[in-house]
């Protein structure tokens, strides 16, 4: 029978959301899933993405499939935005994904594919969909800790086997709020090549740290000194498209005819996954990079919403007294509170955040942020 099959678990993450939807308290804060909210607590449409997507009702565009690849517009803009050089942009070859989660997941079908005794080198703690998606994809993994000076990480590339994979965020580091400063980039980079390891990079929050270009700069610097990277792009966070489901995956290297070997394999896995992707969010993203003017408005956006979320971090830094919050970068944000701590958080006060003591900080709106710190220091 089809329920015969080994005893399976709900997803901590949605368990607690669920249990923070039944809360009857009127003061309840949800801060568990990664939707960036506004102080009204809602998921905003960008102004941008909105007129984007009345110039595509007015046109009528065909409802037509786009195919396994997706839509090569958006991937030509996309790549633009991402590598910022027409070098890297050359040596880079790219799929249309279902957001990031299926860029995250084709991707690693093929490295199984191409690299069967591959072992990924996954630094902990981790994005909670990592080792789901390595294991789907019958991944080997190795585990090493994440530190604010890599050393554990350079340690497990100095260690692992040529064709050996790193799979590594590109910033804003989801759960510890980590970014790599350039010299860890450039040192990694060596490393990476030295060794022949494939960097596996998941760009999921560029723009919400350090500033756009700022948090995309790390991985195009360790990008033009490898011969071989994937990259997995979502476009939930920085667009606002989290029901769009918008996302890609792009293949780097050097050899023009394995690109599009690559290529054509990711297609082929999608293919047999969902066959096409969502053309909706991909469309939306296109028709603002492609268009100067709504770029520039995209883009203070998302300064905008870059500079509330630095203004909450350091807001709370100074009210719980902990140090180090104000080091960490994007929407995330890690408590020095253990499992214990953030379950009293929850339960006395109505505050959820995951028991690790990560909380998404574009929960809080700014008038409960006082109320917030003393909820945390009463934890403590």
């Amino acid at each position: 029978m089809l329920l015969t099959s080994p005893r399976t678990t709900t997803d901590p993450l949605w368990q607690l959301t669920a249990d923070c939807a039944r809360d009857a308290r009127p003061d309840v804060l949800d801060l568990l899933v990664g939707v960036y909210r506004d102080d009204s607590g809602t998921a905003p449409v960008m102004d941008a993405v909105r007129t984007a997507e009345l110039r595509l009702a007015r046109r009528s565009p065909s409802k037509a499939y786009v195919g396994p690849a997706g839509n090569e517009r958006f991937l030509e803009t996309m790549s633009a935005l991402l590598f910022a050089d027409a070098r890297l942009s050359a040596r880079a070859a790219g799929v249309q994904t279902v957001a990031g989660t299926g860029a995250l997941r084709l991707l690693a079908e093929l490295l199984a594919a191409t690299g069967p005794d591959r072992t990924v080198l996954l630094g902990t703690p981790a994005y909670v969909n990592h080792p789901a998606i390595l294991a789907a994809a019958g991944l080997r993994t190795e585990l090493h800790r994440v530190t604010p000076d890599g050393s554990a990480m350079l340690a497990a590339v100095d260690a692992a086997r040529p064709g050996d994979v790193l799979l590594l965020q590109g910033c804003c580091h989801n759960p510890t709020g980590l970014s790599m400063p350039p010299a860890l980039w450039d040192r990694l980079a060596a490393a990476l090549a030295r060794r022949g390891v494939v960097p596996f990079v998941d760009q999921a929050y560029f723009g919400l740290g350090d500033g756009l270009d700022e948090d995309l700069e790390g991985m195009r610097r360790l990008l033009r000194d490898v011969p071989d990277a994937v990259v997995a792009v979502s476009g939930s966070k920085a667009w606002g498209l989290y029901s769009e489901r918008t996302g890609c995956a792009f293949v780097l290297g050097d050899d023009a005819g394995r690109r599009e070997q690559a290529r054509t394999l990711l297609e082929n896995i999608a293919r047999a996954s969902y066959s096409q992707p969502p053309a909706h969010g991909a469309a939306i993203v296109e028709e603002i990079l492609t268009d100067p003017a709504l770029t520039v408005r995209w883009r203070a956006e998302l300064e905008s919403m870059r500079q509330r979320l630095g203004g909450l971090r350091d807001g709370l830094a100074a009210l719980t007294g902990f140090a180090g919050l104000g080091d960490q970068r994007g929407m995330f944000l890690t408590l020095p509170l253990d499992p214990a701590a953030m379950r009293s958080l929850r339960s006395d006060h109505g505050v959820y955040g995951l028991p690790s003591g990560r909380i998404n900080l574009a929960g809080i709106p700014s008038s409960r942020l006082t109320g917030v710190a003393a909820a945390i220091r009463a934890v403590a």
